[in-house]
C-alpha cells in the first residue's frame, strides 16, 4: 500500500475561463502564475481545456517550475486513436492523465500500455455534475452502479486509479479486488462556500470527510483560484488556500 503524504493527496485545478482572462493567452499566463505561487508545496496542478488550446508544451513549462502535472484530458476515442494520444503524451510525461471509462477497456488499456511506466492513468467514472436522473438516462443505472461498473472496467484495463465522486468512494473500497487509487473532485473546504457552483448541487464533500471516507487524492479548484485579500478570515491568496486545505486533509488523516 502506498503511503500518501498530505501534499500528494491534493490536486489544484487550474480551470480558468478565457472570458475572464482576456482569451487563451490570458489563461496560459494565469496557469503559470498559479504554478509559481504553488512552487515548493508538493501538490499537483491540474490542467484541462488550456492544454487543448496551447498544446502539451505547457506540461513541460509546469515541470520546469517544479510542479507535478495532472493532464485532465478525459481521452475518449477508438483504441487506435487513444494509443496515438498516449504516444504523444509520452514525450511530456504528465504525472497523471485521465481517460473516460466509457471509451472501453481496449482504449483505456492502449493508453496504459504506453504511459503506465511514467504516468498514472485514471479512469473517469460518472462525472460529478451528473445526477441520478441523468445517470439513468445515459447509463441506465444509478450513479453508484455506474461507478462500480466503470471501476471494474478500469481495473480490467490495468489502470492505476479512478475518478469518482466522494459520495461513491465507499462502494469501491468495499471491493477488495478493485485495487485502484481513488481520486475525488467535487470538494469544497469548510472555509469556502462558492455561490452558484454547479458542483454544489450534486455530490460534494469537504476535504476532511473525503479523506476520512477513503479518498486517496482530492481535486480542488474554484475556492483556491478565487482566494484574494479580504476581511472575512478567508485565505488571502491561492497559496494560503492550499495550505489551509492541507490542514483539513491532515485532520481527515487523523480520523482514518
Amino acid at each position: 500500500m502506498k503511503v500518501w503524504t498530505p501534499e500528494e493527496r491534493l490536486i489544484v485545478a487550474a480551470d480558468y475561463s478565457p472570458k475572464e482572462c482576456g482569451g487563451i493567452c490570458g489563461v496560459d499566463a494565469k496557469v503559470l502564475i498559479l504554478a509559481k505561487e504553488l512552487q515548493g508545496l508538493g501538490v499537483y496542478i491540474k490542467v484541462n481545456s488550456v492544454l487543448r488550446a496551447v498544446g502539451y508544451g505547457l506540461i513541460t513549462k509546469l515541470h520546469d517550475l517544479g510542479l507535478k502535472v495532472f493532464a485532465d484530458l478525459k481521452l475518449i476515442d477508438i483504441p487506435h486513436t487513444m494509443q496515438t494520444d498516449g504516444e504523444m503524451l509520452a514525450e511530456v510525461k504528465p504525472e497523471i492523465l485521465t481517460v473516460m471509462c466509457c471509451a472501453g477497456i481496449d482504449g483505456m488499456h492502449a493508453v496504459q500500455e504506453i504511459l503506465g511506466g511514467t504516468t498514472e492513468v485514471l479512469g473517469v467514472s460518472v462525472l460529478t455534475s451528473i445526477d441520478e436522473e441523468e445517470c439513468q438516462a445515459i447509463f441506465t443505472c444509478s450513479t453508484k452502479a455506474g461507478v462500480l461498473r466503470f471501476a471494474r472496467m478500469a481495473r480490467l484495463a490495468g489502470l492505476g486509479g479512478l475518478i469518482l465522486s466522494p459520495q461513491e468512494v465507499d462502494i469501491v473500497t468495499k471491493r477488495f479486488e478493485l485495487v485502484l487509487s481513488l481520486n475525488t473532485p467535487n470538494i469544497r473546504p469548510e472555509w469556502s462556500l462558492v455561490g452558484g457552483d454547479d458542483q454544489e448541487k450534486s455530490r460534494a464533500l469537504t476535504p476532511e470527510k473525503a479523506i476520512k471516507g477513503g479518498a486517496d487524492r482530492i481535486v480542488l479548484g474554484r475556492p483556491v483560484l478565487g482566494a484574494k485579500p479580504n476581511d472575512k478570515g478567508l485565505p488571502q491568496n491561492p497559496r494560503e488556500a492550499v495550505e489551509r486545505t492541507l490542514e483539513e486533509i491532515r485532520a481527515g488523516l487523523l480520523k482514518i
